[in-house]
């Protein structure tokens, strides 16, 4: 072999060693890649990601810290807190005297005196036992008309349909206690028949909810009316069992209304469908979902959630910029909080200009620390190339710097979208009992029964003075709408 040859068989040599590094680098770095966001996947939980509280399980993380400030006070109820003891009534149902027949002291027989000098009163409150259901008989009788012998027979009221059936005080409770409360079918027949001595089943509750259902009907409409109507509306959505497969739970919500309606889809077919948002114009406070984007209404979004996601990236990453910038947002907000409490409608321009000052810098920070993916557009595929979940925030707070300062500007704007979270929360909670919804019947009549107490319970009416009133086919309406 010449020494030509020797140094072409080098050189090939060599090139395929360059290769073979530069496949074994490419490699490396898509199982770095994959170790990261495995190690970011294990280090979630409730306090710096969307995660339920529930998934966190029993283990105490030092590294968890609540966003909540120290308030300062002491715990348990607050000086000036109206409370609410069980107090004596007036007029007792019933009275028990207790009368001493001999003196404590000298033991002489004291049950021929009289009158006795006075008393002190203890009172106790408890259930009537048995409690039993109070059977009421319908009796139609026929008349024979002495004129011209024609037997006619007297009507029942529109309300007793059957030769035997339960009335509408107790066909509310056991709605209640479904929809309400949340007990699965099998266990409120069984409190209901403990109770009461009863015989419901399953199915009979079924048909119950189904009656509910039929009669809420234009309590509903009129909710969505008015949630149309408002100037400011929380939405959110969560996901939903129903025969097996996912569905989507949508809530639109005030602090007086709420609205629930499940649908197949998450995004704007589901909405479209709904259509509240399609033909709302005020404020929609939402956590970012993409769809939102698409109604012409204005946005605000949720800043618990970025909260969450800037723990995540201060605390996992280690990138200064996100504690910086949460410290930011809470300070804007403490400092529209204090000028609320002041009576003043909104900030100036010059108490604003450092807040927004400061947000671009960091985003310029959050920039250059957290660069775009290599290589651009990737070819063959659709949408953009993966991003870090960082980058993806970035682009958020960037992008829609408006929408996540709107608190600051807009003095009825919340900070967070709690109040859609908290109208959530309970139907999740009804989820994880029953595992999920066997029919689409049975959701739909779900919503709309838990959308119209929830909306009569954030307006302060007796849930089961309404419920009765719907099953007598005679719904009221929450005060606000009436």
């Amino acid at each position: 072999m010449t020494a030509e040859q020797e140094i072409q068989n080098l050189k090939a040599e060599n090139q395929s060693l360059r290769e073979q590094l530069a496949s074994r680098d490419t490699l490396i770095a898509q199982l770095v890649g994959r170790i990261q966001a495995l190690e970011a996947q294990l280090s979630q939980d409730s306090h710096n990601s969307s995660k339920p509280p529930s998934s966190d399980g029993f283990a105490r993380s030092p590294k968890k810290r609540s966003l909540r400030k120290i308030s300062g006070k002491k715990p348990g109820g607050q000086a000036g807190h109206e409370g609410h003891t069980l107090q004596q009534v007036e007029q007792p149902d019933q009275v028990v005297e207790h009368v001493p027949h001999t003196c404590g002291e000298c033991q002489q027989d004291l049950s021929q005196l009289s009158p006795l000098t006075g008393y002190e009163p203890r009172q106790v409150f408890e259930l009537p036992l048995p409690v039993k259901l109070q059977v009421t008989e319908h009796r139609a009788y026929r008349v024979v008309c002495p004129k011209c012998q024609t037997v006619t027979k007297a009507t029942f009221p529109s309300l007793v349909a059957n030769w035997v059936q339960y009335g509408p005080s107790f066909r509310a409770l056991a709605v209640y206690v479904v929809q309400y409360q949340l007990l699965p079918y099998a266990r409120a027949c069984e409190l209901l028949n403990e109770m009461y001595s009863a015989k419901l089943s399953p199915g009979t509750l079924a048909t119950m909810l189904e009656q509910s259902y039929a009669s809420l009907a234009e309590p509903e409409e009129r909710i969505k009316a008015a949630l149309m109507d408002e100037n400011l509306m929380h939405c959110d959505e969560s996901g939903m069992y129903v025969e097996g497969q996912r569905h989507w739970l949508h809530v639109a919500s005030t602090a007086q209304l709420t609205h629930y309606a499940v649908h197949p889809k998450r995004g704007n077919k589901a909405t479209d469908e709904i259509g509240i948002l399609p033909a709302f114009k005020g404020v929609a406070v939402h956590d970012g979902y993409a769809s939102y984007r698409h109604y012409e209404c204005d946005h605000a979004l949720c800043n618990a959630h970025h909260l969450r996601e800037l723990n995540f990236v201060h605390e996992q990453l280690g990138q200064s910029w996100a504690g910086e910038f949460k410290k930011m947002l809470l300070d804007l907000k403490t400092e529209v909080e204090t000028a609320k409490a002041a009576g003043q409608s909104a900030l100036s321009a010059e108490r604003l200009a450092p807040y927004e000052s400061t947000y671009q810098e960091l985003i310029e920070q959050a920039l250059a620390a957290n660069p775009p993916p290599e290589g651009g557009w990737p070819r063959g595929k659709r949408g953009r190339p993966k991003q870090s979940k960082a980058k993806n925030l970035i682009d958020r707070l960037d992008q829609q710097r408006r929408q996540v300062l709107l608190f600051g500007y807009r003095f009825e704007v919340p900070f967070d979208n709690n109040q859609a979270e908290r109208d959530i929360r309970m139907v999740k909670v009804q989820q994880k009992m029953a595992g999920c919804f066997r029919s689409k019947a049975g959701a739909t009549y779900f919503c709309r029964i838990r959308g119209y107490l929830s909306t009569m319970h954030k307006q302060g009416q007796n849930l089961l003075t309404a419920l009765r009133q719907a099953l007598r086919g005679q719904p009221l309406f929450p005060p606000s709408l009436a």
